[in-house]
């Protein structure tokens, strides 16, 4: 009977691993004074406005790059909804988030702080 508890709570141990949340999962708020949320989808993350005049529309799709790093594209709903290659620094409790233009020369910046 031993047996079979230790290997219940090893096995539920090995899941909880399995299924912990990414560092850049959670609430953020906007420079702005809004709130987002980044959660998972199409295998990476999606930013997501919750409050605001966008409330509910993803302004960012980004994956892991490594090293707390992250990439992919970021819309700017200020520029009708244009898109931008965008990239992403995890700091601790801040999140940099910047969209880029001529192959990453020409870059706009915003510091997300988690809630």
């Amino acid at each position: 009977m031993k047996r079979l508890m230790f290997a219940a709570a090893a096995f539920g141990l090995a899941m909880a691993g399995a299924a912990k949340a990414d560092p850049i999962e959670g609430k953020w708020k906007m420079p702005s004074g809004y709130d987002a949320q980044i959660a998972p989808c199409s295998g990476g993350f999606c930013l997501t406005y919750t409050t605001g005049p966008h409330k509910g529309k993803t302004f960012g799709q980004m994956k892991p790059a490594g090293g707390g790093q992250y990439s992919g594209t970021v819309t700017d709903y200020t520029k009708g909804g244009k898109q931008y290659s965008g990239k992403g620094q995890l700091s601790g409790s801040t999140l940099s988030i910047s969209g880029c233009v001529l192959g990453g020369l020409i870059c706009r910046s915003q510091m997300l702080n988690r809630i």
